[in-house]
């Protein structure tokens, strides 16, 4: 098992890549510390993992808040003696619109809860996997920013390509501490974020060289991959995990 005994913070835990995670974790024998704003969802995935014989413990917050932040990694101290690792997955895509007019609200918000909130786990979690000896970080980017730029998307996609930057940086950093620190871009996905409308997922399906969209538990495989010891030398990478997205043109 990929993550046997290793305690792994992950985000955005109650639905699509980041549910899709905490199942496939847990099967690979992590102790997980589940995070999200929907209490109710988060227990069900909770007492899913128990009843299959793992364990998970979780906290509902807002990744928007520092002291969140905090509270999760207190967790898994807490219950499970220290961390291992994380997977800050949570996001949101926010309201599309060109900048001319686009809310500054709606721009405060993406960058919050796509970047603001990496910065707050990476503050909490860092100290934490120093304390073990060392660890794994992944981070949830994105395609958008990276290998396309999607009209409309301007704050998430500055969002997520600043997730890329400051992994670099942390990777550098904290290198000599035996802590990685990756980032994960998925494609398009099926997941709640990507909306039921068939002719949008249309849309997306032909960005890819694959021509089709993922499913949530690929993006969770590539998501384990760096977080096990399979990628003991990968640190400060941008991993595509996105069907081609960013080499097909046609």
């Amino acid at each position: 098992m990929l993550l046997n005994g290793k305690t792994i913070i992950v985000t955005g835990a109650s639905s699509g890549i980041g549910a899709a995670a905490a199942r496939l974790f847990a099967g690979e024998g992590a102790k997980l510390v589940l995070g999200a704003r929907r209490a109710g969802l988060l227990e069900e995935i909770a007492e899913e993992i128990s009843a299959k014989g793992g364990e998970a413990a979780f906290l509902a917050g807002n990744v928007e808040d520092s002291a969140y932040a905090e509270a999760l990694v207190a967790l898994a101290q807490e219950r499970f003696g220290g961390l291992d690792g994380a997977f800050n997955n949570a996001g949101i895509a926010g309201d599309m619109g060109p900048v001319p007019e686009m809310a500054e609200s709606n721009w405060r918000k993406v960058v919050a809860v796509n970047l603001d909130s990496g910065f707050y786990a990476a503050r909490h979690q860092i100290p934490a996997l120093r304390k073990r000896g060392g660890g794994s970080i992944v981070f949830t980017s994105s395609f958008v920013g990276q290998g396309i730029g999607l009209p409309g998307m301007a704050a998430y996609a500055a969002a997520k390509a600043g997730l890329v930057g400051m992994t670099q940086v942390l990777a550098a950093e904290h290198g000599p501490e035996n802590i990685r620190v990756n980032a994960l871009l998925p494609g398009g996905t099926m997941t709640p974020m990507a909306g039921d409308d068939a002719g949008f997922h249309e849309v997306v399906r032909g960005f890819h060289a694959l021509k089709r969209m993922a499913e949530p538990s690929e993006i969770a495989g590539a998501a384990l991959f760096l977080l096990s010891d399979h990628a003991s030398f990968v640190t400060g990478s941008a991993l595509f995990a996105d069907g081609g997205n960013a080499i097909n043109k046609i």
